[in-house]
């Protein structure tokens, strides 16, 4: 059944937004929930691999859906618009939780599964805190600082997945948190400089400095040596993330939950081997995961950690 959202006499949502979607503004929520599909494929990990019965791949997908939504407002959208944006996305998570119909289309799929599983609503709410950090916040000095903020743009979501497979409980929530800040700080290293373009550095200012980098640095056609130093610096850093929260992660996860999550840590460690093997110069090209490095890492992934319980 398609839902629509409510029109107005003139043809608009409740929300201002036009019959194709469009916010006043010029955003269109339609046309980006259109590219779904090709987003979740550019990802280092399977999103919501083909192996999952359908109900855990359509929930996975609607999490995903909302947070790359989120992700492209604060990134992509005018920025005179991104406020009011993020607004018209709070509002749809009011509504959602209401029980009311929400207006976009990526909340109108969210819905079934936040209804379906419980879904509590502070998770969705930190991914738009950090989407709105992003807004004013756009350097951060220490590494503590920069994992303070994947706390609310990376960790949310692990959070959910594990309650989407019922799997959430204290002692894996910790694992989980590490694992998602890993997997973000990976992908600040491979997007480092496009980061630098739209105005925000997520390397820590201390770690620049120690190894004799300006900012500038960034905006080289060739990664210098000593920038190659930072990166490597921080893909160590989220490696050993990534390792320490996927050991226990893994071994307190059983079926299809064990399944997804193992392919979300293999797709880490091929972006890291990515790093790794192109010698860091993220600038020079876009160094990502190779399917086969991703696939023989899942497979380890399972047969490794299921060894450590």
């Amino acid at each position: 059944m398609i839902i629509e959202s409510p029109r107005s006499h003139d043809g608009r949502s409740d929300d201002g937004r036009g019959r194709d979607g469009r916010s006043r503004d010029g955003w269109s929520f339609d046309e980006h929930d259109r590219t779904l599909d090709r987003l979740a494929a550019r990802e280092n990990f399977p999103v919501a691999t083909r192996l999952l019965p359908a109900r855990h791949r359509a929930g996975l997908l609607a999490v995903y859906g909302f947070a790359r939504l989120v992700d492209d407002v604060g990134d992509e959208a005018p920025r005179e618009q991104r406020a009011k944006l993020l607004g018209l996305v709070d509002d749809d998570l009011d509504r959602v939780f209401a029980g009311r119909t929400p207006n976009l289309p990526q909340l109108r799929r969210l819905a079934p599964a936040v209804h379906a599983h419980r879904l509590p609503e502070e998770p969705f709410r930190d991914l738009v805190r950090a989407n709105r950090r992003d807004q004013a916040v756009h350097r951060y000095e220490t590494f503590g600082e920069l994992t303070e903020y994947c706390a609310l743009s990376a960790a949310p979501v692990g959070r959910i997945v594990l309650r989407l497979f019922r799997a959430h409980r204290p002692g894996l929530v910790a694992a989980s948190d590490d694992v998602c800040t890993a997997l973000q700080i990976i992908e600040h290293c491979q997007d480092a400089g496009e980061d630098y373009r739209a105005g925000r550095i997520y390397l820590p200012g201390e770690d620049l400095r120690r190894f004799g980098c300006a900012e500038d640095d960034l905006a080289r056609p060739v990664t210098p040596t000593r920038l190659r130093g930072v990166l490597a610096l921080e893909a160590a850093r989220a490696r050993d993330l990534l390792d320490g929260g996927a050991a226990p992660l893994l071994a307190g996860l059983t079926g299809w939950a064990r399944v997804a999550v193992a392919g979300y840590v293999a797709g880490g460690r091929a972006a890291l081997t990515a790093l790794e093997r192109g010698r860091y110069d993220v600038l020079a090209r876009r160094l990502r995961p190779r399917r086969p490095t991703l696939l023989t890492g899942w497979a380890r992934a399972l047969g490794t950690e299921r060894g450590r319980r």
